[in-house]
């Protein structure tokens, strides 16, 4: 009877750690696949017309000039459809898709590539830049790219690259989401040495019209944040680089752990038609996939 009572015991415990891992904000996270073989992959982006993923990956450091970079197609099921589908690169991190061009941030470059045949069309380099990372494309066709080391926000219009926004407020801007007429943005937080920093990041909205700053919620430090994408409730899905989380923020500031896996969580894509979520893991070398369930669905596929 004892050995039967710690069995079920224990299964008991065991079923509650799984049940409640990846849950936060009423969701939970079944993993789909995993694919390595990549080379410190930082973002992945969603080609709704081809239907494929692509990767960036620096393959070596992030900012060194050594032509190693490249960026990898892959299909939605996790096969990797061409590893090196572009080459020619430094350290891709940020991508971007505006008609049919792929936009990529490159150390001190903002680049252009032509989907359909693959092939880079255009450089924008910025004489002053220091660390380009993340890229966001609005409705109309403005590139928006973030340089987390100069607290600067830059705008692709009309074939110039410009300094769009400027101010330490922006706190080692990172992650970019243009949404409607605002823009979210994900910090780093205020740096002291290297990537370490003072005090983490927080989510911030920028007004698209007149450029004023707010944080959303209270300020309260989350983490390094990195990717920003927008779930199917107007809340987010955002990675925290440093601590290797997925986190869920909802419109009032208030943040909850999904996932925690290992540093270098860098900047995933979600894709709502699938409900699914593409974690490139920069340190590791993999790319993972997980399906987001809220409890309302779970509850339902019981009663059925």
């Amino acid at each position: 009877m004892k050995k039967q009572f710690f069995f079920q015991l224990f299964l008991t415990i065991i079923t509650l750690i799984f049940q409640t891992q990846g849950f936060a904000h009423g969701e939970r996270l079944e993993k789909q696949w995993e694919t390595d073989g990549f080379s410190n992959p930082e973002s992945v982006v969603y080609d709704k017309q081809a239907n494929v993923l692509y990767v960036s990956n620096v393959n070596g450091a992030a900012n060194e000039k050594d032509g190693n970079g490249f960026i990898s197609k892959v299909s939605l099921d996790g096969k990797i459809l061409a590893k090196e589908w572009v080459t020619g690169l430094n350290a891709p991190k940020g991508l971007a898709i505006h008609g049919n061009k792929l936009y990529t941030a490159d150390i001190d470059t903002l680049v252009e590539i032509d989907i359909p045949t693959a092939v880079i069309t255009k450089s924008y380099q910025v004489t002053d830049a220091k660390f380009l990372n993340d890229v966001a494309a609005s409705s109309s066709g403005e590139i928006f790219v973030s340089d987390m080391m100069a607290n600067r926000i830059l705008c692709l219009k009309d074939g110039m690259l410009d300094i769009w926004l400027e101010s330490p407020e922006l706190e080692s801007p990172n992650g970019l989401l243009v949404q409607g007429d605002n823009m979210i943005l994900g910090t780093w937080g205020v740096m002291i040495e290297g990537f370490k920093t003072d005090t983490p990041g927080h989510l911030k909205t920028i007004s698209l019209k007149d450029k004023s700053i707010q944080s959303i919620g209270d300020g309260s430090p989350v983490g390094n944040l990195d990717g920003v994408e927008a779930d199917l409730d107007g809340d987010y899905y955002v990675t925290d680089w440093m601590a290797g989380k997925l986190l869920h923020i909802e419109k009032s500031g208030e943040a909850g752990e999904l996932l925690v896996l290992e540093q270098g969580m860098a900047d995933h894509e979600f894709i709502p038609e699938m409900d699914l979520i593409i974690l490139p893991m920069m340190n590791t070398n993999k790319l993972l996939a997980y399906k987001a369930h809220e409890y309302e669905d779970d509850e339902a596929e019981e009663e059925d």
